[in-house]
């Protein structure tokens, strides 16, 4: 079939490097793509949020089958336009998107669930939201209710930092995605990716993931998008993921669908766990990055047929066939990221990685300049290895690392401590 992947990052060449291993794939376009991405697929300058300009672009070109990689193109309904069109796509609707794009929407879908999750309030004024803060006190956890490209959380430690938040958010530092925020308990425990397909009906589990959200080393300093991940995550036992299921992932699925708005694609259940017991963190409507990149070095060539399926509403029958192995991703940012950070810095020693099932690089921010590989974003590149441990997949991944010529970029060096301490 042909296959039309949407996005740019390091998730989107570790989704393309999967479809690229089945079969069925006879050619595969990604939109817009980047430098690693044009090693193994075609590359097509193409505007992803913007639906008839994407449905367009499939007819002009004989797509069967789209998969949307980021967020921002299922909020702004390119789903919708493609299904319109009789174009089958991966990727839920914009009224369902909104598990994402609004965080106040997804505490409300949870009330009505009774699933599980933090204490909160939603606020559309600046001084009601400090005042909460104040009644509250600290740590808490303030977000921007829209889309912030990730970043849109702010565990604040102290009253003070909360308060400052609450000014960044109203005054634009996080454009409309904080014209209102939502104030939440902070959650003790510890946190786990969970990651199941849904296909309007059905829930098929699919794999758990721990990242790394701070930047620095022993998960200290500023939240990031995401500073490497490693596969399965121990925390998340067979036990606890029935758990999570039964109490959180299929009554909001069930509630969605009581809406008129059923689910279907990817569903990203972020959760804390303590003592036994899971809570909803956040969703998010796209596989995570960096966490995409460990999930597909473990599924491989299936992870199309899994998406054809739920595509499809064949859920039901599928199954997943996982390698009792490990996968480990460390990525390798620009100095300075995630505040202001240098483009146009030349990378080397990228074309002497090993590229095999069991070691890849995966490119996020990068792209091609005068024949050099250039870094042309804060996370760069996605350092992925597999293996029989995750101490193994561990040494596989820094090797690689340490292999790479980038003075302008860093990295953590104890990506998987939690699990491996």
């Amino acid at each position: 079939m042909n296959i039309l992947l949407l996005g740019s990052g390091g998730r989107e060449h570790a989704l393309a490097w999967a479809v690229k291993q089945n079969p069925k794939c006879d050619r595969l376009i990604v939109a817009p793509g980047n430098a690693g991405i044009a090693q193994i697929a075609e590359c097509a300058a193409l505007d992803i949020e913007k639906g008839s300009a994407v449905a367009a672009f499939c007819d002009e070109n004989a797509i069967d089958f789209v998969i949307i990689g980021p967020e921002a193109p299922l909020a702004a309904g390119v789903a919708d336009r493609l299904r319109d069109a009789g174009i089958l796509c991966f990727g839920p609707s914009a009224a369902a998107a909104r598990l994402e794009a609004s965080k106040s929407f997804t505490k409300e879908i949870c009330d009505a669930a009774n699933a599980p999750t933090a204490g909160y309030g939603h606020f559309t004024d600046a001084e009601a939201a400090k005042a909460y803060i104040r009644a509250e006190g600290a740590p808490i956890v303030v977000k921007a209710d829209g889309l912030a490209a990730g970043k849109g959380v702010i565990v604040a430690m102290t009253e003070d930092e909360a308060l400052a938040a609450v000014d960044d958010m109203f005054s634009g530092a996080f454009g409309g995605a904080g014209a209102e925020v939502v104030i939440e308990e902070f959650m003790d425990g510890e946190e786990a990716s969970f990651f199941v397909l849904c296909d309007g009906e059905d829930v098929l589990p699919i794999g758990t993931a721990q990242d790394h959200k701070r930047v620095g080393e022993g998960d200290t300093g500023p939240n990031t998008g995401g500073m490497g991940a490693y596969s399965p995550a121990p925390v998340l036992t067979d036990t606890l993921a029935e758990k999570a299921l039964a109490e959180i992932v299929r009554p909001t699925m069930a509630e969605m669908a009581k809406r008129g708005t059923p689910y279907q694609g990817v569903l990203y259940v972020g959760l804390m766990i303590q003592d036994g017991q899971p809570r909803l963190v956040e969703y998010n409507v796209r596989f995570g990055d960096p966490e995409c990149q460990v999930l597909m070095m473990r599924l491989g060539a299936q992870a199309l047929d899994l998406m054809h399926a739920c595509a499809e509403g064949r859920l039901a029958g599928a199954r997943v066939n996982w390698a009792a192995d490990h996968a480990m991703t460390v990525v390798m940012a620009a100095q300075g990221y995630p505040g202001s950070y240098e483009k146009g810095t030349i990378i080397k020693g990228l074309d002497a990685l090993s590229e095999t099932s069991f070691e890849m690089c995966f490119h996020a921010g990068t792209a091609k300049e005068n024949g050099c590989t250039v870094a042309s974003g804060g996370r760069v590149l996605n350092i992925t290895a597999r293996g029989a441990t995750l101490a193994e997949a561990q040494q596989r991944a820094y090797a690689m690392v340490e292999a790479i010529d980038w003075p302008g970029g860093f990295y953590r060096a104890d990506i998987g401590w939690r699990a491996l301490k």
